[in-house]
């Protein structure tokens, strides 16, 4: 499926107006920050948070993964509940680490099945990341919430069941700090360690976590049996890809310096959680994923309605992206079969994940990839 003409011929040749294309073409901006050869040596070097979340892993093992992070994560400590984020009191906790004794507004997340929540760290060639498995859907939402809204009730869309929470403010890991500063410096008082803390806000590194959150729902909102598939079977399935999906936007995150809400992020990390559970790419499932099953007719609900950018996509433009999409996900069945010739499942995984995130989706559905930069192994 060679393509010999400019990225605006292939648009218009797809049915794109002038506005559609220049959409398309903004859209298609890859943000990926990485040079094709680039000298690296996976797994990388687990980031400083690893230490403190695997001493919760074990702790875990004995008390529970509810009984281990409640009171140390403080929005485990707030309801959700609407406006909760402008009182002082949650203010206080959750900016300045304020203990929470005696803040009437500190009654506990209420989670419905504590008892489900699971914590383990994973392995990625971007080194080990933290996960919570809420087995409970109610449960999942209130977690994302908590974590990505402050404790506020926003909208979390069915068909969403994993949440990378990059940037958090761990109170625990800084309370740790104190305490070994303190050990360390027994003659130092309160004003001095003021002083130390203003030191250390700088060094993000002491205190930023990055961690994963999944659920145990059918993936995409896909029931089993159109995946022909059993019950449980394709929940265990369903977990294997979001983790995977979610580790995949950590590497790029970490790695080449972005995971955004695209289409081309979304398709690399299902390719990869695909890959990880069905041992090889599936593209008819990719577009089940998105519903696109009866393309060119786009099922209300898929998860391709998420992706539509900021500004989002004019009706005519997204149209367009149907065609892209399910093009791009059938050539990438091919790249995969190339890619996965004589090698082991994770040096294969890899490969295509550095060579899918130096094309663009537009490459991918002209298979246009030459000239990208990133050539396929002979």
């Amino acid at each position: 499926m060679a393509c010999l003409y400019s990225q605006q011929e292939f648009l218009a040749s797809l049915g794109a107006g002038a506005g559609e294309v220049a959409e398309l073409l903004e859209y298609n901006k890859s943000v990926f920050k990485s040079s094709p050869g680039e000298d690296r040596s996976f797994p990388l070097a687990d980031e400083p948070f690893v230490e403190a979340w695997a001493g919760y892993v074990r702790e875990a093992g004995e008390a529970g993964a509810w009984n281990t992070l409640h009171g140390r994560f403080i929005q485990l400590d707030f309801p959700v509940s609407e406006g909760i984020s402008l009182t002082e009191n949650y203010r206080a906790a959750t900016l300045r680490g304020t203990p929470i004794e005696g803040m009437t507004e500190a009654r506990g997340l209420g989670l419905e099945c504590p008892g489900e929540l699971q914590i383990s760290m994973y392995q990625t060639p971007a080194g080990k990341i933290p996960v919570l498995v809420a087995g409970h859907r109610p449960d999942f939402v209130r977690l994302v919430q908590a974590f990505t809204a402050r404790n506020e009730p926003e909208n979390i869309p069915a068909s969403m069941g994993a949440c990378l929470v990059s940037g958090y403010n761990n109170w625990d890991r800084i309370r740790s700090y104190r305490k070994k500063w303190l050990g360390e410096n027994p003659s130092y008082t309160e004003i001095d360690w003021q002083e130390e803390f203003k030191s250390i806000i700088p060094r993000k590194e002491l205190y930023r976590d990055t961690f994963i959150i999944l659920s145990r729902q059918e993936y995409s909102g896909v029931p089993a049996g159109e995946m022909g598939l059993g019950h449980k079977e394709w929940l265990d399935m369903s977990l294997t890809i979001r983790r995977e999906h979610e580790a995949t936007h950590y590497f790029t995150r970490r790695v080449l310096g972005s995971a955004r809400n695209n289409i081309l992020d979304e398709l690399i990390a299902d390719c990869m959680g695909i890959m990880a559970a069905a041992g090889n790419y599936r593209p008819d499932w990719f577009l089940l994923f998105m519903g696109l099953e009866g393309y060119p007719r786009f099922r209300e609900g898929g998860r391709l309605a998420n992706y539509m950018g900021s500004p989002p996509l004019s009706p005519g433009a997204f149209i367009i992206l149907q065609t892209l999409v399910k093009r791009a996900s059938e050539y990438i069945e091919h790249i995969c079969r190339q890619y996965m010739e004589g090698k082991t499942s994770e040096e294969a995984k890899l490969g295509i994940l550095l060579f899918l995130t130096g094309t663009t989706i537009i490459d991918l559905a002209s298979g246009n990839v030459s000239g990208t930069g990133w050539d396929l192994p002979e």
